[in-house]
């Protein structure tokens, strides 16, 4: 279970990366920087949601527990790369990444982070694989 929710986290990095090369192409030159960020969250949320939808049967959480732990660890997994591939790798200075999640600046990006967490379990039991 726990290699195929691995294998389901990197493919929305991958669809993470790509919303994010919108985003920068396309959203905040058309729409500025904070509706631009708004709607590649909601976005970024939609892509998050349809990727579990679709494989949560082939992850195979046999419990609640098991659900929360795919969360937790996709959660887990997303602010560690956000953080340290964010500053290692694309040498982001530390205020820059922390400004995504400034919500009194319009700034959604923890609404993102939430659906990570809880979208393993919301979905296994809309899709009644667990009790609900």
């Amino acid at each position: 279970m726990i290699g195929r929710a691995l294998a389901v986290w990197f493919a929305i990095l991958l669809l993470a990366s790509v919303n994010g090369a919108i985003r920068s192409a396309w959203l905040i030159p058309r729409l500025g920087e904070t509706a631009g960020r708004a709607v590649s969250t909601l976005m970024l949320s939609g892509v998050v949601f349809l990727v579990t939808w679709l494989t949560i049967g082939w992850i195979r959480p046999a419990t609640t527990f098991d659900a929360l732990k795919i969360g937790v660890l996709w959660l887990l997994l997303t602010l560690a790369f956000e953080f340290l591939a964010g500053h290692y790798v694309f040498r982001q200075p530390w205020p820059a990444l922390l400004e995504d999640y400034d919500i009194s600046r319009g700034r959604i990006w923890v609404l993102v982070l939430v659906l990570v967490l809880l979208a393993p379990l919301w979905i296994a039991r809309l899709k009644g694989l667990l009790p609900g």
